[in-house]
C-alpha cells in the first residue's frame, strides 16, 4: 500500500494562519511566578534610618548559594555583604501522581478541548439563523499537563531582628495562595516551618537570617519535540449540506 493512502488527511489541517499559539507552562514560567509575587504582592520593605528599602529577591546559583552556606552571609560582586536580602533557589522537581495524567506520553488519550471564538470569516448572524446555518467551529485540545510539587529553599537576610519578623510575618500571611501573576499563570505556594537564627561574622557585625521551604504545586506542559505534536491539536466539528432542489432533463 502507498505510504500517502496510509495517512489521515483528516488530521491535516493548516496552522499556516492560526492565531492560537502553542501552549506551553515551563519551570521558568513558575521561577518568574515567585518573582512576580514578591516583587508586585509582597513587595517586603523595612524601615532604617529613616528611610523605607526595598528587601530584592535574588536567585541563589550553585556557587552563589554555595558561597552563602560556607561563610553564613550574602555577598554582591563587590564582596559587600548584602541585608536586608531574600534569597532562593529551587530544589527539587516530584510528580504528584494524586491528579490526572495524560495517560501516556507516547500516545496521549486525555485532553482540555477549547472552543475557538467566532470570527468574522466564520460569523454568525441573524442571516444565518433564518437559513438555519450555523457557523464551523473551531476546536484547540490540549494534552493534560504533568502536575508536580517543586521545593524551593529561602533565606531571609536582615541586620535587625525586627526587620526579619515584619518579612516573614508578610511571607506566612501569604501562605497556601496562588503566587503568580493574574496575566499568566499563578501556582499555590506552600510554607509551614520558618527556622530564625542569628550570626555574629566579621567581628561586631551581626546578621539575623531565616530560612524556609516553598512547596509549590504546579504543572508542565512541554513544547519539547516529543510532545510538541500534541501541543496544540486543532480540529473542526462535523459539516453538513443540504439539498433542496433538484432538475433533471433529457439529453
Amino acid at each position: 500500500m502507498d505510504e500517502n493512502t496510509q495517512k489521515n488527511r483528516e488530521h491535516q489541517i493548516t496552522r499556516a494562519k492560526d492565531t492560537v499559539k502553542v501552549n506551553t507552562v515551563g519551570i521558568k514560567d513558575i521561577d518568574e511566578a515567585i518573582f512576580f509575587y514578591f516583587n508586585e504582592v509582597l513587595k517586603p520593605q523595612v524601615s532604617q534610618n529613616g528611610k523605607t528599602i526595598n528587601v530584592p529577591l535574588v536567585y541563589g546559583s550553585p556557587e552563589r548559594w554555595a558561597s552563602m552556606q560556607k561563610e553564613g552571609y550574602y555577598r554582591d560582586k563587590n564582596g559587600k555583604m548584602q541585608a536586608p536580602i531574600v534569597v532562593f533557589r529551587r530544589d527539587s522537581i516530584e510528580k504528584n501522581r494524586q491528579l490526572g495524567n495524560k495517560l501516556d506520553g507516547n500516545s496521549p488519550h486525555n485532553f482540555g478541548v477549547f472552543e475557538q471564538k467566532f470570527d468574522r470569516k466564520n460569523a454568525y448572524s441573524q442571516f444565518d439563523i433564518l437559513n438555519n446555518r450555523k457557523p464551523i467551529k473551531t476546536y484547540n485540545a490540549v494534552a493534560i499537563p504533568d502536575y508536580v510539587n517543586i521545593t524551593y529553599s529561602c533565606i531571609v537576610y536582615t541586620d535587625y531582628m525586627e526587620h526579619n519578623n515584619k518579612i516573614i510575618e508578610g511571607i506566612n500571611f501569604a501562605s497556601d495562595s496562588y503566587w503568580g501573576s493574574p496575566d499568566r499563570y499563578r501556582f499555590r505556594a506552600m510554607i509551614d516551618t520558618f527556622n530564625t537564627v542569628t550570626e555574629v561574622v566579621q567581628g561586631n557585625d551581626r546578621i539575623v537570617k531565616t530560612s524556609f521551604n516553598i512547596k509549590l504545586l504546579g504543572y508542565i506542559v512541554t513544547d519539547a519535540v516529543n510532545a510538541l505534536a500534541f501541543n496544540t491539536k486543532k480540529y473542526f466539528d462535523k459539516s453538513e449540506f443540504k439539498i433542496t432542489q433538484e432538475s433533471s432533463g433529457k439529453l
